[in-house]
């Protein structure tokens, strides 16, 4: 099969007028999905969809048809794939794939990501090109995701402290969009305080989401830490001990963001996860840590939902399809990819300039004769679309990895 292939496994407010010139750069960034040989026998690999809710239409969703697709989602066990875009071109390149593999798509910004659509030379001062980067690529994505026939998520990935001014000025273009729209302009916004301590990540997470569900927006919170580095997040050297995430502290999670009124969340629990690329063995993914939280809080809770909790998975290092499939039957709805898109995106570039080589040394002359012009060659959209076809190949991949082919049952 194509992902067993390597020796390695990959793991893982501008108007529109003002956005209309914006042209989004060439290359594309989306967290490693890391999904190792095939298992043998998956069970899960043939299945009857329930119809989607009908809240849930094509183009990007929110409030209540958000949290219906993440339900839908948990209930079907499949994962939605999470890809974080930096391009105009990456973007294409999820919608893409989503509408051939038949599956909603979740496309996520950075705070890198949204800087560089903003352009490297931007004033940055107080984020502010992160800010308008990540709105102006939100805003994009608002304008196109219905015409590829799928629900689309917008959403931030992550934010830790001392970067909150990007997440700030995020919340301050969607109470602008809300007011003006019914809704806000992303779907979700997750804050990433997993270095502190339970008590201020919690207490943090909770003060974000008052604020957060005025305007229908969920909020994706971590604990533990995913190891390895991704987009200025850095934890190579981080105690191993803390990629586990204990039942308890989730059920604290769990009773604190609940009690805010019209609250969602979910949880990025680490269970051994790591971005980045590593050889196999080198990763200790426990996703049975996601089974038992679940059963903690049914527990707990006592209302006989066995599957409380919505788990997001960062990091697939290291990780058969075996496992990825195991933590989505305990309830994980949301898979973050990067490593292996970069790669794909990247490849596609290369296969394209090797192909091509002899004419694309000069604007005039190639194998055909010297004075042979070789635009149609040289034009940007031809190695771009090359990026964007391998990468929207690998997805269409990851999605079978995450159970979420063919699962747009829409409502009648």
């Amino acid at each position: 099969p194509a992902l067993a292939r390597s020796p390695y496994r990959r793991i893982e407010n501008l108007s529109l007028s003002q956005l209309g010139p914006m042209l989004f750069s060439a290359t594309a960034l989306v967290s490693g999905l890391n999904v190792g040989p095939r298992a043998g026998t998956i069970t899960m690999q043939t299945k009857t969809v329930t119809p989607l809710p009908a809240s849930v239409k094509p183009g990007v969703v929110t409030g209540e048809a958000l949290w219906d697709l993440l339900q839908h989602a948990k209930e079907n066990k499949y994962a939605i794939p999470a890809v974080n875009v930096v391009s105009s071109c990456s973007i294409s390149s999820c919608l893409e794939a989503a509408a051939k593999y038949g599956g909603p798509m979740i496309v996520q910004f950075s705070r890198g990501g949204g800087q560089f659509i903003a352009g490297k030379t931007a004033d940055n001062a107080d984020d502010a090109a992160c800010i308008a980067g990540s709105v102006a690529g939100a805003l994009h994505v608002r304008q196109v995701a219905e015409l590829y026939g799928v629900p689309v998520i917008l959403h931030t990935d992550h934010c830790q402290r001392s970067w909150l001014p990007w997440f700030d000025g995020l919340m301050d273009a969607n109470e602008k969009y809300f007011k003006a729209n019914g809704e806000p302009l992303f779907s979700s916004h997750m804050l990433d305080l997993s270095e502190e301590p339970l008590e201020e990540n919690v207490g943090t997470c909770k003060e974000y989401l008052q604020r957060m569900a005025k305007c229908d927006i969920l909020l994706e919170m971590e604990l533990g830490v995913t190891g390895g580095e991704e987009d200025g997040v850095d934890n190579t050297d981080i105690d191993s001990s803390r990629l586990y995430t204990q039942p308890e502290e989730v059920w604290e999670v769990y009773q604190q963001l609940s009690s805010v009124p019209n609250g969602r969340f979910t949880v990025a629990a680490a269970f051994g996860n790591v971005h980045g690329v590593y050889a196999p063995g080198n990763v200790d993914l426990q996703p049975q840590i996601l089974h038992n939280t679940q059963k903690y809080i049914s527990e707990k809770l006592g209302d006989g939902d066995p599957k409380p909790t919505c788990f997001v998975f960062h990091g697939g290092s290291g990780s058969s399809r075996e496992d990825i499939r195991y933590a989505i039957e305990a309830g994980t709805i949301k898979m973050n990819i990067d490593t292996d898109t970069q790669w794909a995106f990247w490849d596609g570039v290369r296969e394209y300039e090797a192909k091509y080589h002899d004419y694309l040394q000069g604007q005039i002359g190639n194998p055909e004769g010297e004075t042979k012009p070789n635009k149609k060659y040289y034009d940007p959209r031809m190695a771009l679309r090359s990026g964007e076809e391998a990468m929207a190949k690998r997805l269409c991949e990851a999605a079978e990895d995450l159970n979420c082919i063919d699962v747009l049952n829409w409502s009648k």
